[in-house]
């Protein structure tokens, strides 16, 4: 076996980290502000898998139930350009309090976060609406966010330093929307980044803290994300499941150097090679 097959082999059947998370770790631990191990049904620490980002190219080999991140026509990420222009449909109407509880943790690849609420109840959770089809509005809920660095997306062929994603369910809690916002060093620090407590690491999945923080912070670093591209996509990980939108912000979520220091020490790889233009539907 070559050394480079060796290493690719090696990252599949060894890697214990957690794909997407599922964002399952709903029910507050205990008082807030309290750092402290998960256990029992909260438990977020990793689980064997059997693909690994760096060998994103052969999912649909690795297991059959994968068979859609090879055969998929509308697997994301994807490349855009500002040529494509933005979107004037599919306008994203929020409905984000100033403040919402939930826990604080590591997905295995960076910070997360996942909203408190009833078991099997999402409609009480912070929420978009938006214009599925003429006529036809839809809403979501955010049931958390997670960094994925390095970004998912491009631009122009540019990749940002991580991607933020905040992931929105149907009212049964199946994946359907999900906002993408490239992050990047810049000049001040981030408003929705400050409000943190210090970041868990990439090797204390096992812990979680319950904070209360505010979304719509995210939303005002971005222009209240006034443009942006959407297609139809999917999920970025197996089983690479279809059927979500997708809105990219145009304008990049901008840390402060140390900010950006920080969640990159708290992270590692987890960016799926971007896909084929395919039935995407960008911007229509």
């Amino acid at each position: 076996m070559h050394f480079t097959n060796f290493a690719v082999f090696s990252a599949i059947v060894f890697s214990t980290v957690l794909a997407c998370p599922d964002h399952s770790n709903h029910e507050l631990l205990g008082p807030l502000y309290k750092r402290q191990t998960v256990n029992g049904t909260f438990r977020v620490a990793p689980t064997k898998k059997d693909w690994a980002y760096e060998a994103s190219y052969n999912w649909g080999m690795v297991n059959e139930n994968y068979t859609l991140c090879q055969v998929g026509t509308q697997q994301a990420p994807i490349p855009l350009l500002l040529t494509q222009g933005l979107s004037l449909n599919h306008i994203p109407h929020f409905q984000y309090p100033a403040t919402a509880a939930g826990n604080f943790y590591n997905w295995g690849y960076g910070p997360a976060f996942t909203f408190s609420h009833p078991p099997g109840n999402w409609t009480g959770l912070p929420s978009l609406t938006f214009e599925e089809a003429p006529g036809v509005n839809e809403t979501v809920y955010l049931r958390g966010w997670h960094l994925h660095a390095p970004a998912d997306h491009s631009v122009q062929g540019d990749r940002s330093k991580a991607e933020l994603h905040l992931v929105h369910v149907d009212a049964k809690g199946h994946e359907r929307a999900v906002l993408a916002f490239r992050v990047d060093p810049g000049n001040a620090e981030s408003a929705f980044f400050g409000q943190l407590p210090g970041v868990i690491g990439f090797n204390e999945t096992d812990v979680q803290e319950p904070i209360e923080l505010d979304p719509s912070l995210a939303l005002n670093e971005v222009n209240s994300f006034n443009e942006f591209w959407t297609y139809r996509g999917s999920l970025t990980s197996p089983p690479c499941t279809e059927g979500l939108r997708w809105y990219v912000a145009r304008n990049i979520l901008f840390t402060s150097v140390a900010q950006m220091q920080s969640l990159l020490r708290a992270s590692t790889y987890s960016a799926r090679a971007e896909q084929e233009v395919w039935l995407h539907q960008i911007n229509v």
